[in-house]
């Protein structure tokens, strides 16, 4: 009878202890590789595991690992080259601006006072007075210069109420002031010293004297009725030369004044 050979069961303790390492190896390197494939992009290489004592597939090999550890590195570099902290790190450059962008301030023009118009000045555009003027302006024409009652009227007759102011009709010297005779009553004669003189007379009461230098418009006297008069009003006359009288209406509308006849 021959003798049985010892056969190694493949349940030996030797075996059962082999194989539970070479699965924890497997395992190992397919969690590497898978790492490394999702590490590196690799998304369409499909990593395929087996079970029971197959071995593991070739597409995992230890190449894998240093591969996946070198990605791992540069992914790791490049992370810490973007880092706001890194020295390397560029700085975002920052907008200058331009010095002809900026606006130079405009010089303000000094206002320059104007100078104030002199008192010469002033006086020179100020409207003048009038040369001539009406002895008694708005007052009612009562008989105008001609023949009246076979007589000759030399004169103008204005009416107003009694003590109406009577004024000078132009610039010049008082001549006479006082009572006339013919019938003229209070009466003041001015020569302009043009060869003219004017006449005003029936006056109540007299406001300049013999010698006075009057203006145009100043006030010689006030109306009245003394002399021969029907009633208070002027009588004015103009002289060209003394008692050469004219007709007064022609020769104060010639200086522009009209006196309503």
């Amino acid at each position: 009878m021959q003798e049985d050979s010892p056969v190694q069961n493949e349940n030996t303790p030797d075996t059962m202890t082999e194989q539970p390492r070479r699965a924890r190896q497997r395992n190992r390197r397919v969690a590497l590789g898978a790492a490394a494939l999702v590490a590196l992009g690799l998304g369409g290489v499909a990593v395929a595991t087996t079970g029971g004592d197959r071995p593991a597939p070739t597409a995992v090999s230890l190449d894998a690992q240093s591969r996946a550890e070198a990605a791992s590195r540069a992914d790791r570099s490049a992370r810490e080259s973007a880092a706001p902290d890194s020295p390397s790190a560029t700085p975002s450059a920052s907008p200058t601006v331009s010095p002809s962008a900026t606006a130079s301030p405009t010089p303000t023009k000094k206002a320059t006072a104007k100078p104030k118009a002199t008192a010469k000045k002033a006086a020179a555009t100020t409207k003048p007075t009038a040369a001539w003027v009406n002895p008694m302006s708005g007052a009612a024409v009562t008989s105008c210069y001609g023949q009246r009652w076979g007589t000759l009227h030399a004169g103008i007759d204005l009416a107003l109420p009694s003590g109406t102011p009577i004024h000078a009709a132009a610039a010049g010297t008082v001549t006479k002031a006082g009572d006339a005779y013919d019938g003229y009553g209070n009466s003041v004669f001015i020569d302009h010293g043009n060869g003219y003189l004017t006449h005003y007379a029936h006056q109540s009461r007299l406001a300049v004297t013999v010698g006075q230098k009057v203006k145009a418009g100043q006030v010689i006297g006030y109306e009245g009725s003394t002399g021969d008069s029907t009633g208070p009003h002027l009588h004015f006359e103009v002289h060209q030369g003394m008692w050469n009288q004219v007709d007064p209406a022609p020769f104060m509308r010639a200086r522009g004044v009209d006196l309503g006849c």
